[in-house]
């Protein structure tokens, strides 16, 4: 089907350009944006900017779809659709053509960040004996991992971190572990099953999904040590950043850790004025925005500019030094 460029879409919605007649004679063009896994924060927070699409827009068919972050920066490289969800840091790794990429992709142009605490959480059980990775690594020990989806920066960052601290895949292996790469929710459902040990990701603290499923098991969170930290930060892109003490139940102390930042992503083949009309729909609607999903609470429309280490797209860029919120 063909796709409508969503300034185009706008301005038959409104009744510009050549009219309403010829939307309503095109029902089939649509907008798509691809995220994450339906029931996950990436789901809730696509729609929410769907939803400022079809404010600006009802003629606009949006459409959102679950997806992982290497297919989205994928789909959105080759045209497939309109606009993505991944970390900036995955996109960066893409950029240079590293695992999970098999060659560069340069295409691609951020319109927003959405969540800039996207911090690497790690939950151990407390019946485990785990209070470090240095522990592991000295005992050897036979832990059960849970790392996310293969082709997220979640999962990768998982395996950077357990390599930083000297431990491989197959030394997990061969201590009689296992390593399982599952969506958050599966998880730890494995964690409260006594499946798993030791679970990783990355999202914004403190999160409706651990304190829902922490209620019901018994865990610690350990952080990451300072050399490693740095050592995360020259191959992935992240930043350190502290959780603060008390921000779960059973997390009295600060907890050392890293994050990246997520944003919503186009390709540089999308028209200046479709990526500003994206960028207007949500500033217009940045109540709304703030109101659908709590990581969106905590941002101003200033922190939409923060997408680095991706650069803007020019559309966007030039609608947020329109609205002022850009120097």
């Amino acid at each position: 089907m063909k796709r409508l460029a969503i300034a185009s879409v706008i301005a038959l919605s409104l009744g510009l350009g050549t009219g309403t007649a010829q939307a309503q004679a095109n029902p089939d063009r649509k907008i798509t944006l691809s995220g994450g896994s339906i029931g996950g924060a990436w789901s809730a927070i696509g729609n929410a900017i769907g939803e400022t699409i079809r404010r600006e827009a009802p003629n606009a068919a949006f459409s959102y779809e679950p997806g992982r972050e290497a297919a989205n920066i994928q789909l959105v490289s080759q045209g497939k659709v309109e606009l993505g969800i991944a970390h900036a840091q995955l996109i960066k790794r893409a950029q240079a053509g590293e695992d999970p990429f098999k060659a560069p992709i340069t295409n691609l142009r951020a319109i927003a960040l959405i969540d800039p605490q996207a911090a690497v959480q790690i939950l151990v059980r407390e019946d485990s004996g785990i209070d470090s990775f240095e522990k592991v690594l000295a005992a050897k020990m036979p832990v059960r991992i849970a790392l996310n989806q293969r082709g997220t920066l979640m999962a990768v960052t998982g395996e950077e971190i357990f390599k930083a601290y000297g431990i491989t895949a197959k030394d997990i292996e061969g201590w009689g572990g296992r390593i399982h790469h599952v969506d958050y929710n599966a998880g730890l459902e494995m964690m409260k099953n006594g499946q798993v040990d030791i679970i990783i990701n990355m999202l914004a603290f403190p999160s409706g999904q651990i304190s829902s499923a922490t209620r019901e098991m018994k865990v610690r969170m350990i952080g990451i040590s300072p050399t490693v930290s740095a050592k995360l930060g020259d191959v992935l892109g992240t930043t350190p950043i502290t959780v603060p003490g008390g921000t779960y139940a059973f997390q009295p102390q600060d907890i050392a850790t890293i994050t990246g930042s997520v944003v919503l992503f186009a390709s540089s083949a999308m028209k200046n004025e479709d990526a500003a009309a994206i960028t207007e729909g949500m500033l217009k609607h940045f109540g709304y925005l703030k109101q659908a999903h709590a990581t969106l609470a905590r941002l101003e429309p200033v922190n939409l500019t923060q997408t680095a280490p991706l650069v803007l797209h020019p559309g966007a860029e030039a609608a947020y030094k329109k609205a002022g919120v850009l120097k």
